[in-house]
C-alpha cells in the first residue's frame, strides 16, 4: 500500500555510498526515504545533496508535499529537509534554485 519507487521518467534517486536513500517522484511532490530514521547520517547527507542539486538549478523549484506517506510539514523527515534548507509553505517544503 502507498507509494513505492519505480522506474519512471523524471523520477530522481539519491544514493549514499551506493545505497538507495531518497526517491523523488517526477515533479518532486512525493519523497520516499530509506532509512526512515530522520537522524540517520546517510539520510541527512542525502537531503543535503538534494538541496545542493536544487540550488544549482538542476531541479528547479522543488515542493515536497508528502514524505513516506505523511505530510512533509509534520513528518519526522520534514525536519531533516528543513535543516538542509527547505522552507515550509502551505503546500509543503519548498526549495528554489
Amino acid at each position: 500500500a502507498g507509494h513505492r519507487p519505480g522506474r519512471k521518467a523524471g523520477a530522481l534517486v539519491v544514493l549514499v555510498d551506493g545505497e538507495l536513500t531518497l526517491y523523488m517522484e517526477r515533479g518532486g511532490k512525493t519523497l520516499l526515504a530509506w532509512p526512515t530514521d530522520p537522524e540517520d547520517p546517510s539520510l541527512r547527507a542525502a537531503a543535503e545533496a538534494l538541496a545542493t542539486a536544487a540550488r544549482a538549478g538542476a531541479l528547479g523549484t522543488v515542493t515536497v508535499e508528502r514524505t513516506n506517506g505523511a505530510s512533509s510539514l509534520t513528518s519526522p523527515l520534514g525536519r531533516t529537509l528543513e535543516a538542509a534548507g527547505f522552507h515550509a509553505t502551505p503546500r509543503g517544503l519548498r526549495l528554489r534554485a
